[in-house]
């Protein structure tokens, strides 16, 4: 590894030391669905989010929830502290592509259809409100 890549990197990881996030990798749903549901509690407070998520009917939802939760746990080991309501909210929720599975369906006439079974990464950060503004 080359000097200029190794100090970025660690950059990086000091970086990633200082945000409290959670990832979920490789979840058997499409991303269009899972950004549906990720564009629902983007920006909220997340005992609100929590709500949403736990309502929604969505299949997703439940997911996304479990790594709310996570990441909500991830701030509290991190500070050594209890989250107060209010204080934590949603800063950042991305969804990425993941691999795709491409299966054959058979069809009339000797032919074959394709399926793509497509999942997802879903990356999730909280913090707090100050923080938010400090980046902004």
């Amino acid at each position: 590894m080359g000097a200029r890549k190794k100090i970025s990197a660690e950059k990086r990881k000091e970086a990633l030391k200082t945000m409290y996030f959670a990832k979920l990798r490789n979840v058997p749903t499409s991303p269009r669905k899972m950004r549906l549901v990720a564009d629902m509690i983007r920006g909220m407070e997340v005992n609100r989010a929590l709500g949403v998520l736990k309502f929604s009917s969505k299949e997703a939802a439940a997911r996304v929830e479990k790594l709310l939760r996570s990441a909500i746990a991830n701030w509290e080991q991190k500070n050594e502290r209890k989250a107060e309501s209010g204080e934590l909210y949603v800063t950042r929720i991305f969804v990425d592509g993941g691999a795709t599975l491409k299966r054959m369906r058979p069809a009339p006439q000797g032919r074959g259809y394709r399926i793509r079974k497509r999942s997802n990464h879903v990356t999730l950060f909280v913090g707090s409100k100050s923080n938010n503004e400090d980046q902004n």
